[in-house]
């Protein structure tokens, strides 16, 4: 040995040092590879990162920061002083401009010049995250080993939670599909599948939600063998929520009215039933008449509904007896019925504000025009009606109509 110049002794030490230390950072890529395969959780992953580079390769202190949408936030961190999260995001914002390995120690803003390096994490050119490392006292000759290491471990890490994070989303999607699917059976389920067309009425229906289900609800009971219930109703807001909320009043609706035949107080008790349920924060426009086929008697109760067009011979009336809206208010007041005598060859024309106005085109159809559409086509039967009068709305103001759910329910009395 001793023969061996002492240049050959200290690179022959060099090799192995360095032999000995990819080895480790072989491991621990190894070690890190696992944990993902293994799914495991974000906090575990920077858990692993933290004892790799405090413990293998001597760094004090680190902050790591991935981003979310167009911020980041810290999602690790060891050593020194924390800084304030707003402020250590806002004085990081402009290393979004760096795209390579950046010494920091010689950087204008104060808070980066108290760490040494910055290491940027891109994936497909997007700029996904990046690390702060400070108290880092390496040998000059392994430091770019090092800080290539670093930027692998990182990019390993933060690639494999985004691809967690998509996969999330897709899985959230789907499920969100089949809940979707789900519920536009369902709501197919709670509208009458079999309208009347013989008999003491002939009834037709249109429903056209504005999504795959909506949050317009139309019914019409049966409730012996001289009466029957219909109901026509709005409720605020759009998709899941709304049908959800019109599935329980449909559910409350049949309850009562099968053991209550006063309006007022089915209403009162549909009103009480909405306002627990959503605490005031949703409502419902609601329509309800009773028909009574031997005395030919309508009763009903517009709950701040589309008032519903009455035609007799060439008489038109809006049915507009009621009240206010059903779940805003805890206690319904100036709460009416109205009566009417339905003579044979009457019409009752129930729509949602859907037919008559489309905000994304802005169109408004007047109550006069809708009037006209309706005395126009009144001789139709009641499917071929409803078909014509949105064909017609439709036509004549050039719109689609198709800002929100559209529900029209029309009801000839023979």
């Amino acid at each position: 040995m001793s023969n061996i110049p002492t240049s050959i002794i200290n690179n022959e030490s060099e090799l192995i040092q360095l032999l000995l230390k990819r080895q480790a950072e072989l491991n621990s890529l190894l070690e890190i590879t696992q944990a993902i395969n293994k799914n495991s959780s974000s906090s575990v992953l920077f858990e692993m990162l933290g004892v790799i580079l405090n413990v293998h390769l001597k760094i004090g202190r680190v902050r790591l920061l991935i981003r979310e949408s167009e911020h980041f936030y810290c999602a690790a961190r060891f050593g020194g002083e924390f800084e304030n999260a707003k402020t250590l995001q806002q004085t990081c914002q402009a290393l979004s401009d760096y795209k390579n390995i950046t010494a920091l120690r010689a950087n204008p803003d104060a808070l980066l010049s108290q760490y040494e390096y910055f290491v940027p994490v891109f994936h497909k050119d997007e700029f996904l995250a990046f690390v702060l490392i400070g108290d880092f006292d390496t040998g000059h000759e392994l430091l770019g080993n090092d800080l290539n290491f670093i930027e692998t471990l990182i990019n390993l890490i933060v690639v494999a939670l985004e691809n967690k994070k998509l996969f999330k989303e897709r899985v959230d999607r789907e499920r969100l599909q089949r809940d979707m699917e789900l519920a536009v059976e369902v709501q197919g389920m709670l509208i009458p599948r079999e309208l009347p067309k013989t008999g003491a009425v002939e009834v037709g229906a249109t429903y056209l939600p504005n999504q795959n289900i909506g949050g317009d609800y139309f019914d019409f009971i049966k409730l012996g063998p001289n009466e029957f219930l219909w109901c026509i109703a709005d409720a605020s807001g759009k998709g899941v929520s709304a049908a959800l909320l019109m599935a329980n009043l449909q559910a409350s609706l049949r309850a009562w009215s099968s053991v209550e035949k006063d309006l007022v107080k089915i209403i009162e008790r549909l009103n009480e039933i909405v306002v627990s349920n959503t605490n005031g924060e949703r409502f419902i426009t609601l329509f309800l008449g009773l028909y009574n086929e031997k005395t030919c008697e309508l009763r009903y109760v517009n709950a701040g509904h589309n008032p519903p067009i009455l035609i007799s011979g060439e008489k038109v009336k809006f049915l507009t007896e009621g009240t206010t809206v059903i779940g805003a208010f805890d206690k319904l007041h100036s709460l009416n019925e109205g009566i009417e005598i339905l003579s044979p060859g009457s019409l009752v024309f129930n729509y949602t504000d859907g037919l008559v106005e489309s905000a994304g085109e802005e169109v408004y159809v007047s109550d006069e025009e809708l009037v006209a559409h309706l005395m126009s086509s009144r001789l139709l039967s009641v499917d071929d009606l409803n078909e014509a009068i949105l064909r017609n709305i439709q036509l004549t103001n050039n719109a689609r109509m198709n800002s929100d759910d559209i529900t029209i329910l029309t009801i000839r009395i023979l």
